[in-house]
């Protein structure tokens, strides 16, 4: 039996197969490492089936969400990038309007006590509300949103077959997204597989983990590489954005410049970096924690010192970053655009 793996498959009973733990509730399998800490989301809310999974699907990649139908939660959010996006710094709304934060990655949500950079949502089911009725984004309502969707035959049907009645409401809607949000689960990278043991590292790549837990880890937590806290992480202060982070939300001096610690699964392929994303390489990064720190009263404990690497061991802590990809979840058809609908 593989000691690591542990599954919740959306019914009810236990049972054992291919060496597994399985834990059936209804039709749909959500999955974790054993050696991963419990989610915080609980799963009760949810009906956990196919057909929610499969209607969720269907309205994160549907612009109706938007004012004027151009604009999904995918435009942001693209799968091959982790379900980021690559070719902007800042995210880009309805009618080229653009916005004032660079767009967090979505994988690994069942874990996150807070949402969004600055920590303004509370809950996943809610989260989409942000986007939606953004002015730069979405910017419609949901009460639009559930006209709309009640006025289609497509999604009358998917309705139908999640509640068994054609009528949707906007927690059903919300519901429906969640479903499909919190299965985009990542942890069959090079990283999961070593701590599985399953594969073996190169001397660099083992190198580089020995950096990444000397200097790094105490903010991007193994195994989720995040340790779901804000923090003043020292950049430079974007006078044009002004953006001040975590106080926006709280109002206490003692939270400016924080913002949230992301998650640095598939980092290689989530650029640009930052909130606002500034830097478009993992070298920029690195380079920012070792000579480019700026100091302020909000400050991070940690950054106060300065990190230092020498050239080989800046090369090791890029090659480990790279173990930390899941192509898998990457290219996963399931959860790509539902060409067959």
């Amino acid at each position: 039996m593989n000691k690591f793996a542990k599954y919740i498959l959306g019914g009810l009973g236990l049972f054992l197969c291919c060496g597994f733990i399985a834990v059936k509730h209804k039709d749909l399998l959500f999955s974790y490492p054993e050696y991963w800490p419990k989610p915080q989301y609980d799963f009760s809310k949810l009906t956990m089936s196919e057909d929610q999974f499969q209607l969720g699907r269907q309205l994160f990649y549907d612009p109706i969400l938007s004012r004027d139908n151009t604009i999904s939660c995918a435009s942001c959010h693209l799968q091959a990038t982790g379900f980021t996006h690559v070719d902007h710094d800042l995210s880009h709304g309805i009618e080229g309007r653009i916005g004032t934060r660079n767009s967090m990655t979505i994988m690994n949500l069942a874990w996150n006590t807070s949402f969004m950079w600055d920590g303004g949502v509370n809950h996943i089911e809610i989260q989409a509300l942000a986007p939606i009725s953004s002015e730069n984004e979405m910017d419609e309502s949901l009460e639009h949103v559930v006209e709309k969707l009640n006025n289609s035959e497509k999604y009358k049907t998917l309705f139908y077959n999640v509640h068994k009645d054609s009528v949707v409401t906007g927690q059903r809607t919300l519901l429906a997204l969640t479903q499909f949000v919190v299965m985009l689960t990542t942890y069959n990278s090079k990283y999961d597989k070593y701590i599985r043991e399953e594969v073996e590292f190169t001397e660099q790549e083992k190198s580089g983990l020995n950096v990444f837990r000397t200097h790094c880890a105490s903010c991007h937590t193994e195994p989720l590489f995040t340790n779901n806290k804000f923090i003043n992480n020292g950049l430079e202060v974007d006078t044009t954005l002004n953006d001040f982070g975590r106080m926006i939300i709280t109002q206490n001096p003692q939270d400016s410049l924080k913002f949230k610690v992301p998650t640095l699964r598939n980092i290689q392929f989530t650029k640009p970096y930052m909130h606002d994303g500034r830097f478009e390489t993992l070298q920029e990064v690195i380079n920012h924690y070792t000579s480019d720190i700026q100091d302020s009263n909000t400050l991070s404990e940690t950054l106060k010192s300065n990190i230092e690497l020498t050239h080989k061991e800046k090369v090791d802590l890029l090659v480990f970053l790279r173990t930390l990809t899941d192509q898998e979840f990457l290219f996963n058809k399931r959860f790509a655009f539902p060409y067959n609908q």
